[in-house]
């Protein structure tokens, strides 16, 4: 049996560039500045690309179009890089929110559909909460402020987003022995 996908972290990033939710799953404090220092090399690698405006309006025309709308994988950016023992992967939503992921890297193969999955997983856990019509962003001063949002995610409201990464991460970790 291959061994399992292991996240380290999920980031989910502004479409201003500033952290909205940085998770780490391991349970050392000590690896957590290593994870926004990834997220934010990876807003670089994506950057220098140039994939992300051209990726973007893919992205765009292919989820609003009704024959394509199974090809939402367009989003999906493939391995941005690796760096010691990690394997890092980016995927931007149509609102130009960018999701990262940070993998166990290792010498089993990865599929680019089951990082697809992943992605779509954690893509749906951000809409779902922020499109929650009960949930009331704790904005301070203007409310079109991105970072007023951004500090809103650390409260304790967004506690049911925070729980579906983990369950995410949870489900992914624990994938093979399930089958």
């Amino acid at each position: 049996m291959p061994p399992s996908l292991k996240l380290n972290a999920v980031a989910f990033v502004s479409p201003q560039n500033h952290p909205i939710l940085i998770r780490t799953f391991n349970n050392q404090d000590e690896h957590a500045i290593k994870y926004h220092y990834i997220a934010h090399t990876s807003l670089d690698v994506i950057e220098e690309r140039g994939e992300f405006s051209i990726r973007r309006i893919i992205c765009v025309q292919l989820i609003f179009s009704v024959a394509a709308a199974g090809k939402a994988f367009e989003c999906y950016l493939g391995l941005l890089f690796t760096m010691e023992d990690v394997a890092v992967y980016g995927y931007i939503t149509p609102l130009k929110v960018k999701i990262i992921l940070a993998l166990a890297l290792s010498d089993a193969v990865v599929k680019d559909a089951e990082i697809i999955t992943i992605f779509k997983a954690l893509h749906m856990a951000y809409y779902s909460s922020v499109s929650n019509p009960f949930l009331k962003l704790e904005t301070v001063g203007d409310s079109s402020s991105d970072q007023a949002t951004i500090l809103a995610v650390g409260s304790p409201k967004w506690k049911l987003f925070r729980r579906r990464v983990d369950d995410i991460n949870w489900a992914v970790g624990n994938l093979n022995s399930l089958t």
